[in-house]
């Protein structure tokens, strides 16, 4: 019992140091697969963690995440590939002639 509660406040201990610091995240939600990007990370009661997803603009809170930290240039460069799918996904309209 005491290794488990150990393990859990190690565990516990190293995700406030690591969200701590500024950076750049990228999560994902182990149960839907979804992966977000962020700057910041907020802790909620029950392990739960609070964050702006910068792809979406949406506010999210998960209870079960994986939580990376990435460099600013993979952070970026996924940001800047959803702003290409995105115009792609939206071609213009053409012009149809009678």
């Amino acid at each position: 019992m005491r290794h488990k509660i150990l393990a859990i406040l190690l565990a516990m201990f190293f995700l406030v140091a690591i969200l701590g610091c500024g950076g750049y995240y990228m999560v994902k939600d182990p149960a839907s697969g979804n992966v977000y990007y962020t700057t910041k990370i907020k802790d909620e009661k029950g392990g739960a963690i609070k964050f702006a997803d910068e792809k979406t603009k949406t506010k999210v809170t998960l209870q079960n995440s994986e939580v990376k930290e990435i460099p600013k240039k993979e952070f970026k460069s996924a940001l800047e590939a959803k702003e290409a799918s995105e115009s792609k996904e939206a071609p213009e309209a053409k012009e149809v002639k009678e």
